[in-house]
Order: structure tokens, then C-alpha cells, then sequence
């Protein structure tokens, strides 16, 4: 996978090896950092500079930048990776959280909410 991807969006808070996702990149290729560093980054500038890599930031957009991109994926058919839990999985959910054990995104079925 390393050198494939031609943007990488980062949602996550935690500290991660920025480094091993700014490898993933393909020559010319971003990574943008939307959810907000609680310590510093650290990265290779070799890997920026040898292969025209950019590492750039966004807060949060408002209404119209989410329509923006809400129609973007609509129309290229770009889907998320979910896992809907119910309510009552929301405990469970924030252990799986604490071990590591989530590859997709948490999204609460609003229905099961009593």
C-alpha cells in the first residue's frame, strides 16, 4: 500500500506515527489533519520532499463545506466504513475504543434509544 493513496484524511485526536501514514502517500499526495493533535507531529522531511507529499490542516467546516462534500460523495459513490451499534453497546463500544479493537467508526442507531 505504501506510495497508493492520493489523500489521506485524519479524523483522529490521538497521537499517531504521522510518518507512517505520509508514506502512504503517492507521489504528490496530501494528508490532511482534521481532528485536532494533543502533542506535537513529527515527520520525515525526506518523505515530504522526495516524493512532493503535502501535510495540511482544516478545522471542522460549517453547513455549506458539509453539503460540499456530503455531494462529492454522492456523486463519486464514496460510502463510510460503519459499525451501527445499538444504545445499549455503547459501554461495550468504549471498551472495544480503550483496547484497540475498532477499525470502523462507532455510529449510534438513533431508534434504539429509549
Amino acid at each position: 500500500m505504501t506510495g497508493t493513496f492520493d489523500l489521506i484524511i485524519n479524523t483522529v485526536s490521538a497521537r499517531l506515527d504521522i510518518s507512517e501514514y505520509v508514506n502512504l502517500l503517492a507521489v504528490d499526495g496530501t494528508l490532511v489533519i482534521v481532528g485536532a493533535p494533543t502533542e506535537p507531529i513529527s515527520v520525515d522531511g525526506m518523505s515530504l520532499i522526495a516524493f512532493r507529499r503535502s501535510i495540511a490542516g482544516s478545522a471542522n467546516g460549517g453547513i455549506p463545506e458539509t453539503q460540499e462534500m456530503l455531494d462529492l460523495c454522492a456523486e463519486h459513490n464514496i460510502l463510510p466504513e460503519t459499525e451501527l451499534i445499538e444504545a445499549s453497546q455503547i459501554n461495550d463500544a468504549y471498551e472495544r475504543v480503550l483496547s484497540s479493537d475498532v477499525r470502523y467508526r462507532f455510529v449510534i442507531d438513533a431508534k434504539t434509544f429509549a
